[in-house]
């Protein structure tokens, strides 16, 4: 029979199994281990093309070093370096880096990569032409993207916004809010921008110019 003391030890053995559960689950989407685990696969998680995005507007974009932040699997840093782009991308899994080489050599093509944990990296100011970041949310990155930009340069950001909460399970706090990339960016000229929705998906997709030096 069951003493009080081993309830007790019962109750709290369950108490701290469900904290680390719920803990795993919630767990911040750039953890190292989850996502090399993801990307530990010869399938191209996100597929091997660019986004449209991106390809619609290659042309607009000024030439030089662009930043691919949040590489993954480099679909698009790959894309930006056969248009003739100097690409380098960071992202916190070596193993997606890995397969953003893969895709490079495939295209005959070279990038530079970089594992870093992008919530503590700091951008160099005035270094870059282009900063593409695609489908990763880190509202307080989105803030050094403009001075870490020559003049002249560009920003190309897209990712969901608060409709996509009408098709998937998707935590709130990485969806956009109604023109938020108009706020973040109000002090670039903006090139393009979009929201789209085609009832299965929703993001919003921006290019701006920063102006001032």
């Amino acid at each position: 029979m069951k003493t009080y003391r081993d309830l007790q030890r019962i109750i709290l053995l369950t108490t701290l199994f469900l904290l680390i559960s719920c803990w795993s689950v919630f767990a911040h989407p750039k953890d190292k281990d989850r996502w090399d685990n993801k990307y530990s696969t010869e399938v191209y998680l996100f597929g091997e093309k660019p986004i449209p995005f991106l390809v619609e507007n290659v042309r607009l974009l000024p030439k030089g070093k662009v930043l691919d932040i949040a590489m993954g699997e480099g679909r698009n840093g790959v894309y930006l370096a056969t248009q003739g782009f100097d690409v380098t991308g960071l992202d916190i899994s070596a193993k997606g880096l890995e397969k953003a080489h893969k895709l490079a050599e495939k295209n005959n093509v070279t990038i530079e990569t970089k594992v870093v944990d992008l919530e503590s990296f700091q951008l160099e100011p005035n270094t870059y032409d282009v900063i593409l970041c695609s489908y990763y949310m880190q509202r307080d990155l989105f803030k050094q993207f403009q001075s870490a930009l020559k003049p002249g340069g560009m920003i190309v950001v897209e990712t969901y916004n608060v409709d996509y909460l009408k098709y998937a399970r998707f935590s709130r706090k990485w969806a956009l809010d109604t023109n938020e990339l108009l706020d973040i960016f109000k002090d670039m000229r903006v090139i393009r921008y979009q929201d789209y929705d085609d009832g299965k998906e929703a993001y919003s997709s921006i290019i701006a110019e920063k102006t001032s030096p």
